[in-house]
């Protein structure tokens, strides 16, 4: 068998020799692999931009080297003795990590290597020498080679044994010139314009695109360092090719077929139940376990617990402790799913992204000069659209990145900017400015800010109630769920019926992942008592009960909370929704089920005999009952069995209590509805 160097699958971090292991192959075979490898690495082109002379000659010589290999293929007759062979092996594992080393300084982070420069030419040159061990101790006198191959062999080792580290000067004066201008950036003054561009040329970024490109490798370099400071450096440099992008090549917006398509494409992905959060039912980045065994997204139960709240929010029981244990199984899981799916998975320690890891001063300068930078340019873009659109999406994609970004952009000044367009006729700029603001609120002091600036709010709800397309709908469905977080913005948005309305609206109406935002501001909403029964009359319950049949989980997770908060108004309304319930308690997914079951014993027990009767009806629930106890969780496996207890005792005429709890829950109710 014959290893081809494409099964190889190219690498960003640069590869240690422990990395690569040797083939058992027969000699023949080896040589063959060897043959294919020196002429892939032959096939390379030399790096142009830094290295050229580094990678030119290590080239060379596997070019030469192939003209070895293909002399051993020709007379496959020939015998090999032991130290041929050790000498294939170890040739091999040089000539892969060759074709790495080269492929890597290609295809990864220009500003990077510059910065590791003497490094990585330090590596090329352990690698020539390295090779010209292997031809001095190659048996060449053992192996019937012609004289001309011979001499190609002494030539080759004679080259390698006499080179030196070499670094060019000029891209050693050019990475002092980074270093320098990030020293500046860090005393906080501004880099020079012209300097900055030439910069960039001499690296070859020399438009938006190569610089999202130059970010999305720096983003990968600083997850595969492991050293702190090293990621620290990468940081630094994420922030100054930001800076360049915005201030060199001005702001850009992606072409509206490849943005759609993407959007299209994530809409159609179903996450797994169990991969979400039972909180904000999105896929969850770090999964905890609680006192209770309950299974939640770090950032979630965090909220929920400093709110104030001391129970499971999925089981009702009381927290013995607030310690979270990494679910480390799951999140290997999810990882895996979210591999094959093409969706990017943040893993622990990196949830806000990588610039999160660490910051220092240079980053964090960077990150406000390209926000003021950005913020004056709106200020100054009012009269073009075109113009105030592509500011505004730089600010969205600013502030996705990190907390400081999302504060060094409040600072200053955006938010009041963004305001205005929320009311733009143009589909592409209202999208981009409620969607800077959304991406603004996850930073709590920014919560405030946007509560506080004059028009934030009902411009967001403008959005919500009748944006221009779907998707800004939905971002302003997202930002409501954000600013929810807050408990006295909980009650304040509870208390506007059109928030109430609009949200009903969009999840009846728009599609999928639209429908998904707003129940998930929904449910946080649900979690106030007084805007429960606003919601009821908003016709929540019906909104649930219609569906259920397509998003099932979270229909029946808001459902549950609203009777859970709800009085009479809300076990009436729900009566119609029993028989969709029974289904889903008989073909949902286990944490619908759960729901499912959960709900109605709240309907049931505090509903009455006439909702018991309308839940016995149903054809074989005492069945299906059972079969959750056997097969559910242990809250699905309580919550049934109580439902099965709730179901015999109606039976056997054993209903006073569940009569007494009906009255008391009219009182209570209508109390509930006056206030």
């Amino acid at each position: 068998m014959v290893i081809s160097p494409q099964i190889f699958p190219s690498r960003k971090r640069r590869p240690s020799p422990p990395s690569f292991i040797s083939p058992k192959l027969t000699v023949l075979n080896l040589v063959r692999s060897l043959f294919q490898q020196s002429q892939e690495i032959s096939s390379l082109k030399p790096i142009q931009f830094l290295l050229k002379r580094n990678s030119t000659a290590i080239i060379r010589k596997s070019k030469l080297l192939t003209i070895l290999f293909d002399e051993l293929i020709r007379n496959s007759s020939r015998v090999f003795s032991h130290s041929a062979l050790l000498c294939f092996e170890e040739m091999y594992l040089v000539l892969q990590t060759i074709k790495t080393l080269i492929d890597d300084c290609s295809n990864g982070s220009k500003m990077w290597l510059l910065m590791q420069n003497e490094f990585v030419a330090n590596n090329f040159h352990q690698l020539t020498v390295e090779l010209s061990t292997l031809l001095d101790v190659f048996p060449v006198k053992d192996i019937d080679l012609n004289e001309d191959v011979q001499e190609l062999v002494v030539l080759i080792r004679k080259q390698s044994s006499e080179t030196k580290p070499f670094v060019d000067p000029r891209d050693h004066e050019l990475r002092q010139d980074v270093v320098t201008m990030l020293d500046r950036i860090k005393r906080e003054i501004v880099p020079d314009q012209y300097k900055l561009s030439a910069i960039f040329e001499r690296l070859e970024i020399r438009d938006s695109s190569s610089c999202r490109q130059e970010i999305e490798n720096l983003e990968e370099e600083v997850r595969n360092q492991t050293d702190e400071k090293s990621k620290s450096e990468v940081i630094a440099l994420i922030g100054l090719v930001r800076y360049a992008k915005c201030v060199l090549f001005g702001a850009s917006t992606p072409s509206p077929r490849s943005y759609n398509r993407r959007n299209e494409q994530q809409s159609e992905v179903v996450v797994p139940a169990d991969f979400r959060c039972p909180i904000s039912l999105e896929l969850m980045q770090d999964p905890v376990v609680v006192a209770t065994g309950q299974t939640y997204d770090r950032g979630s139960i965090k909220i929920w617990t400093e709110s104030g709240h001391n129970t499971c929010p999925k089981t009702g029981q009381t927290l013995a402790h607030t310690d979270l244990i990494p679910n480390r199984s799951l999140k290997n899981l999810m990882a895996m799913w979210c591999r094959e799916q093409k969706i990017p998975f943040e893993t622990a320690g990196s949830s806000e992204n990588v610039n999160s890891v660490i910051m220092n001063k240079a980053a964090i300068e960077a990150t406000r000069m390209t926000a003021l930078f950005l913020v004056n340019k709106l200020s100054l873009s009012q009269s073009t659209v075109e113009a105030a659109n592509a500011v505004i999406y730089e600010l969205r994609g600013l502030a996705k990145t990190d907390s400081d970004s999302r504060a060094c952009i409040a600072e200053a000044g955006a938010i009041p900017l963004l305001v205005r367009y929320l009311a733009s006729q143009n589909p592409s700029l209202q999208v981009n400015a409620v969607t800077a603001i959304l991406n603004l609120s996850i930073l709590d002091a920014n919560k405030t800010r946007i509560m506080e600036t004059d028009g934030a709010l009902n411009g967001v709800i403008e959005v919500l109630r009748s944006g221009a397309t779907w998707e800004a709908k939905a971002n302003s469905a997202a930002t409501i769920f954000s600013l929810s977080d807050v408990h006295v913005y909980r009650k304040r948005l509870g208390r506007k019926p059109r928030v109430l309305k609009s949200l009903i609206d969009l999840a009846k109406t728009g599609p999928t992942c639209s429908k998904r935002d707003a129940m998930l501001a929904i449910l946080n909403l649900a979690g106030d008592r007084e805007t429960v029964a606003r919601l009821v009359e908003a016709g929540v319950v019906e909104m649930t009960a219609e569906l259920m049949n397509g998003l099932p989980e979270e229909a029946v997770t808001i459902l549950e909370a609203v009777v859970r908060r709800g009085g009479l108004v809300a076990i009436a309304a729900a009566y119609n929704a029993i028989k969709k319930l029974s289904v889903v308690l008989r073909e949902g997914s286990d944490r619908a089920r759960e729901s499912a079951a959960a709900t109605l014993v709240t309907i049931c027990r505090k509903g009455g005999s006439e909702l018991v009767t309308e839940l016995a009806s149903m054809p074989g629930i005492e069945r299906i009952i059972w079969e959750l106890m056997a097969t559910g969780d242990m809250r699905a496996r309580r919550k049934a069995a109580t439902l099965l207890r709730i179901l015999r005792r109606w039976a056997a005429g054993l209903d006073g209590e569940l009569m007494e709890a009906f009255s008391s829950n009219v009182r209570s109710s209508t109390t509930l509805l006056r206030s």
